[in-house]
C-alpha cells in the first residue's frame, strides 16, 4: 500500500518532501529526535535506530523522509542555521540604534543558543562529515550579518570598513560567548555581560580610523 504522507516521486538530489500535515508532522519529530540524538551521542555513536527510538516510529519510517544517517544530519544542520537567522532578522528588525540591533542579534543567538544545547557540538561535527554544510552554516549567517553592515554604512550609522570583514568578527565573538555561557556554563550570560559586549561591538564599529589608543 502507498504511503500518501509523503510525495511519490523522488529526486535523488532533492530533499524528500512530506505531502502531507502528518507526514510534515512524524518528519519534524524525527529531525526533533536527531536534534537531541546527535547533541547528547555525536554522530559517529548516534544511529538510524536511535533516532527513531527516541521519535517513537519505526526504521522502515526513517527512510520515508531520510535517505541516511548522513542525510539527516546535513539537513539538521541547514535547518537549525535557518531558524537561528530568522530568530536573529526578528530581533533587530525594530531596532532604531546600532547598540539595539546588536544587543538584540546577540540575546538573540544566546537565547536560540540556551535552547538548542547540541547546536555548538552539531554545528562543529558537521565540519568532519559533511564540510560544504558546514561551511554553508557559516556563509549565509556571514550574509546576513554583513547585509545589515552595509546598510548601516549607507545610512551613515557606522564608519567605513570593510563589512564581511567584521561580520565574521561579530560571529566569532557571539560564538564564543555561547560557548562559555550557554555551553559551558549552561545558563545565559548576566545582562552586564551582554550590555558589556553590545559597548564593545558599537564602539568598534564606530571608532574613527587612526584614532590613538590608550596606553597599558
Amino acid at each position: 500500500m502507498t504511503d500518501l504522507s509523503v510525495s511519490p516521486v523522488r529526486d535523488a538530489a532533492a530533499p524528500i518532501v512530506p505531502a502531507t500535515a502528518r507526514g510534515e508532522a512524524t518528519r519534524r519529530k524525527l529531525m526533533e529526535a536527531a536534534e537531541k540524538d546527535f547533541g547528547e551521542k555525536g554522530f559517529h555513536a548516534a544511529s538510524v535506530s536511535s533516532i527513531t527510538h527516541r521519535a517513537g516510529v519505526g526504521q522502515g519510517t526513517f527512510y520515508l523522509y531520510f535517505r541516511s544517517k548522513e542525510e539527516i544530519f546535513a539537513m539538521l544542520v541547514r535547518e537549525i542555521g535557518h531558524e537561528l537567522r530568522r530568530r536573529m532578522a526578528i530581533a533587530v528588525t525594530a531596532s532604531t540604534t546600532l547598540e539595539e540591533a546588536a544587543h538584540g542579534g546577540i540575546s538573540a543567538f544566546l537565547g536560540f543558543a540556551q535552547q538548542h544545547p547540541g547546536l555548538f557540538r552539531i554545528v562543529q561535527e558537521s565540519q568532519f562529515v559533511d564540510e560544504p554544510t558546514y561551511r554553508e552554516y557559516y556563509h549565509l549567517l556571514e550574509q546576513g550579518y554583513r547585509a545589515g553592515l552595509m546598510e548601516a554604512q549607507q545610512r551613515g550609522y557606522i564608519g567605513g570598513g570593510d563589512a564581511e570583514v567584521r561580520a565574521w568578527a561579530i560571529i566569532g565573538i557571539t560564538h564564543f560567548l555561547g560557548l562559555r555561557y550557554c555551553l559551558w556554563q549552561g545558563q545565559l550570560p548576566e545582562t552586564e555581560v551582554l550590555d558589556d559586549v553590545t559597548r564593545f561591538i558599537a564602539r568598534a564599529l564606530n571608532s574613527p580610523q587612526g584614532e590613538t589608543l590608550p596606553s597599558f
